[in-house]
């Protein structure tokens, strides 16, 4: 099994399921029972098989793992949220979205240490953070609302997910909320237009692009420097990069492996699917 092939075409999946789902509801629903399955089938894979090594635990649970579980933070949010909606009296509904923003608020505030961690891309407590082995030293909250194994789960997997599915959600609220101002609500139609593709993939991997759509010469065609092709891409994903791209990029120059994982990574995942529509 290849989790990150698996974790790709999730992505692929979760795109069909908008494209074809009636309403947000029906999207968040079943957007999360996919999600769920995908984290049933690595729970399988880290029970029968587990990890050749500490940094291959460290990136299962910080990154493969993300995937579809910051979606499944979201869409459990958004049909939560949707469905308890007030059908009724726009005032409600104002107070309503607000609460929840307000909720989103407080969690951030709780968790500004962690959130600063993340930010900044730092890894000096990856290992404490993301193996299992750490989960004796930290107390890690139980939820039935998500998806949480205390044989499968690291100290801050799951807050990861949370942090990085709420920072979604927010985007998502303020744009209901600015719907409600102006009277555009529409609580069943789900909006393509011009809207943002989530990018969820590492700023590592953000960067990685950045500079080979460059080196391939994107930039000298358009005249365009690598913050002009970063700024470009973020008109089409919904991501905002770290503003150090050229120490993350010297970062990449210093990995020990290969220093283009992301784009080994995504010509595997064409490769395949290239195979597959062969056979």
């Amino acid at each position: 099994m290849d989790p990150e092939l698996l974790s790709y075409n999730l992505l692929k999946e979760l795109k069909e399921i908008k494209f074809h789902s009636k309403n947000i509801v029906e999207q968040s629903y079943r957007s999360g029972k996919i999600c769920r399955t995908l984290l049933c089938t690595f729970k399988r894979e880290v029970f029968a098989n587990g990890f050749d090594s500490i940094e291959a635990e460290i990136k299962f649970f910080k990154v493969i793992k993300q995937i579809p579980l910051v979606h499944l933070v979201y869409f459990t949010e958004i049909h939560s949220f949707e469905i308890q909606f007030p059908k009724a009296d726009k005032d409600c509904q104002l107070k309503f979205t607000k609460r929840k923003i307000n909720q989103l608020n407080q969690f951030f505030r709780s968790n500004l240490d962690f959130a600063q961690y993340v930010d900044s891309e730092d890894s000096r407590f990856d290992k404490e953070y993301y193996t299992r082995d750490s989960m004796n030293d930290y107390h890690v909250p139980l939820s039935d609302f998500y998806f949480q194994d205390p044989d499968f789960c690291t100290p801050k997997d799951m807050l990861l997910g949370q942090y990085k599915g709420f920072c979604s959600l927010v985007n998502y609220l303020d744009e209901r909320l600015f719907k409600l101002q102006n009277n555009l609500n529409t609580r069943t139609t789900i909006s393509n237009k011009s809207e943002k593709i989530p990018w969820p993939f590492s700023n590592a991997d953000w960067v990685e692009l950045v500079y080979a759509l460059s080196a391939a010469g994107l930039g000298k065609q358009n005249n365009m420097n690598i913050i002009k092709i970063s700024q470009k891409l973020q008109e089409i994903f919904d991501y905002e990069p770290s503003k150090d791209i050229y120490k993350t990029f010297q970062d990449l120059k210093n990995r020990k492996k290969s220093r283009t994982q992301f784009l080994d990574f995504v010509t595997t995942a064409l490769l395949s699917e290239m195979n597959k529509s062969e056979e």
